[in-house]
């Protein structure tokens, strides 16, 4: 049985673990998807960039305040004219790399010893592209065979690093604080889970989360 590792745990009673998603199991890359909207005529193309009355479109994206209809018809006013559908897609897909099988196997066997859960910021786009990735490569449906239950932000309408969203899963997941342990690669994210009890771990970009586990006695 895999557990978490003393340092990691500080011999604290931890049951329960919330993994955050890019950047803590699936790889991403913001830079891929900037290339690819330059080379379809987006100057300035930034994912916090507001293209709309002065708000931020990605993150209403990603909060599932508008479609994704509305989002590629956003897109389309300040890129050059006549690109598909499928080419704006693909380009805001560019940033979606691998998710390692070593992770995974991980993953597989974490559960066995936690209750494990994703809270992530992403949109519908990333959402279908991560869950067909997933089924292709490693023959899972969903996420949800891997995890107890997973929080994405179009979906709940909630987003990180809000006080809401963590109050949120701790409702939804019927979870202890006290006896959680949430993971995610930004430091906000990870001071604003502190704030309503969590306990917390900022995982650093040279950091892997096979590294936070070790094999039980």
């Amino acid at each position: 049985m895999l557990q978490l590792s003393p340092a990691i745990s500080q011999n604290k009673l931890i049951r329960n673990i919330i993994f955050d998603f890019g950047g803590v199991i699936c790889n991403i890359d913001f830079k891929l998807s900037e290339l690819k909207f330059k080379e379809l005529g987006f100057k300035g193309f930034d994912p916090s960039y507001s293209v709309e009355d002065q708000e931020d479109v990605f993150r209403r994206l990603e909060g599932g305040k508008i479609s994704v209809r509305e989002f590629i018809d956003n897109l389309k006013k300040h890129l050059k004219p006549g690109l598909s559908d499928d080419e704006i897609l693909t380009a805001w897909n560019a940033m979606i790399l691998d998710i390692p099988p070593q992770r995974v196997r991980l993953l597989e066997e974490v559960r066995k010893s936690y209750r494990t859960f994703i809270l992530s910021n992403s949109n519908e786009i990333h959402y279908h592209k991560y869950q067909g990735d997933f089924k292709q490569h490693f023959g899972y449906q969903s996420f949800e065979e891997l995890f107890e239950k997973t929080w994405f932000s179009f979906q709940i309408h909630l987003q990180k690093p809000s006080k809401e969203v963590f109050e949120y899963v701790i409702r939804n997941g019927n979870l202890n604080p006290s006896e959680t342990l949430f993971i995610d690669d930004s430091i906000q994210h990870v001071e604003a889970a502190a704030t309503v009890g969590l306990r917390t771990y900022h995982l650093q970009a040279y950091e892997e989360i096979t590294g936070l586990f070790e094999q039980s006695p």
